[in-house]
């Protein structure tokens, strides 16, 4: 799967005036991720997000435009979704998911380091 330069220009943008954050951008999923201080905020995949958050909050989020759960092997994956760009062609919707993240991102674990 590849990505839109012009979506990855976005997010770049956006986290770049985050203050006090330090954001690593690496390929993964497909796509390409990136990691603020250390640990998986938010992917672009060909023209969607995929956004990481409060799994309490998905039966809230499911309801908004372009909300897709991910899937994986066959199961939803808790905290994360996708996010058509229907969801997130405005510059306030698109403000609403990339600050979503970012807030939950304190407080999400780190992926296991693999050895």
């Amino acid at each position: 799967m590849a990505y839109e330069d012009d979506l990855a220009n976005r997010v770049r943008e956006y986290l770049a005036a985050v203050p006090a954050i330090e954001v690593e951008e690496k390929k993964m999923f497909g796509g390409l991720a990136f990691l603020v201080n250390g640990k998986m905020c938010i992917n672009i995949g060909d023209d969607q997000l995929m956004c990481r958050f409060d799994p309490e909050m998905t039966a809230e989020l499911s309801e908004r435009t372009g909300f897709l759960p991910m899937i994986m092997k066959g199961r939803e994956l808790k905290g994360y979704c996708y996010v058509e760009p229907a969801g997130f062609r405005s510059q306030k919707d698109f403000e609403f998911w990339m600050n979503l993240c970012i807030n939950f991102n304190d407080r999400a674990k780190p992926s296991g380091k693999k050895k």
